[in-house]
């Protein structure tokens, strides 16, 4: 191209990653809170040679179709792609990428804090106090007073055992915790051992776990892979934590759960749909400790998934293979940088 590219950024992101950014790209920034509705994304996406987008951006196979006359790559800012028709891009030269690695270490923090706020009920105790109740008590301490679990002895079962579900791993040897796991893809024996993890089928890990926490990406085969079936397999008195992808587990299937029983408590910092509604029946249960989808939420870490972002756009722009490229399948149907 003779001129620079533009790029379109679905949010405001920080200062230092559009400084880096501007020195090969001109940029234009969506500066409202909420994304930008789907048919203004449909609409924006025809005028820019490249997007960066977030989690929370649809950008199906309409949109895909619409652009591609122009659109070079979507630089999605996020580990996850579920909201990008992949298979569309690809059919249509546009390379996607991620941000993987950078937000491992702040997600398996949120999980680890879930898995205490539920278990000790942290969140039950701020209310207890902030509302009154304690006071109205009348009682400084009282041996059945808000009885929570101990983490130490007990068994955590992490399903997916990817860079977060390790990084969970690695938390819980700290807390006596012993390890069991699912993956699609099993470690090798010394990772098992750096671990202390043992490998098990999904349902024996859901039959044998006190604690459970969920790190897979959404995928057909693991939309709903919690369901109603799979709850009921769950050893009672579990708790359930989930950071990945809302749909990874069946909400209306995880009410019944929690209404009937069957699990002592979860976790959640994902839902099937987002922003949760307030009336959502999830929102009842005091046993339910619940996230607005903050597993990267650290100024750290959110600066370097921009800066990330803004990495892979600035190397297709200059002909090179963007270091976090999510369908390499692409390469050989056109090559990187903005030519046509």
């Amino acid at each position: 191209m003779s001129k620079r590219p533009r790029v379109y950024i679905t949010r405001e992101i920080f200062s230092e990653a559009l400084e880096r950014l501007s020195s090969v790209y001109d940029y234009d920034v969506w500066d409202k809170c909420q994304p930008p509705p789907y048919e203004k994304l449909r609409e924006k996406l025809r005028e820019f040679d490249a997007v960066l987008s977030m989690v929370g951006d649809r950008i199906d196979c309409e949109i895909i179709k619409t652009a591609s006359h122009r659109l070079r790559i979507i630089a999605n800012m996020a580990v996850g792609y579920d909201n990008i028709d992949v298979r569309c891009a690809t059919q249509h030269s546009i390379y996607v990428t991620n941000t993987p690695d950078v937000l491992t270490e702040a997600t398996a923090d949120l999980a680890f804090a879930l898995l205490l706020a539920v278990a000790r009920r942290i969140v039950e105790g701020d209310h207890f106090v902030r509302w009154g109740e304690w006071w109205r008590s009348g009682t400084a301490f009282h041996p059945r007073m808000l009885l929570g679990v101990e983490l130490y002895g007990k068994t955590l079962g992490i399903i997916g055992m990817g860079r977060i579900g390790k990084a969970v791993a690695r938390r819980a040897r700290g807390f006596g915790l012993k390890i069991i796991y699912y993956s699609r893809r099993r470690l090798s024996e010394k990772e098992e051992r750096e671990l202390g993890a043992e490998y098990v089928d999904l349902d024996t890990l859901l039959a044998r776990s006190d604690f459970i926490s969920i790190h897979v990406p959404l995928t057909e085969e693991t939309r709903h892979m919690i369901d109603e079936k799979k709850l009921r397999i769950v050893k009672r008195g579990a708790i359930i934590i989930n950071t990945s992808r809302g749909a990874v587990i069946d909400n209306n299937a995880l009410v019944k759960a929690l209404e009937e029983g069957w699990i002592a408590g979860a976790g959640l910092d994902v839902y099937e749909e987002e922003p949760l509604n307030p009336n959502h029946p999830l929102t009842r249960f005091k046993n339910v400790v619940l996230t607005p989808h903050i597993g990267s939420a650290t100024k750290e870490t959110r600066l370097a998934m921009a800066m990330l972002a803004v990495e892979n756009l600035i190397a297709f722009a200059m002909g090179k293979e963007p270091p976090d490229l999510v369908n390499r399948e692409v390469l050989a149907v056109r090559p990187p940088g903005f030519t046509y």
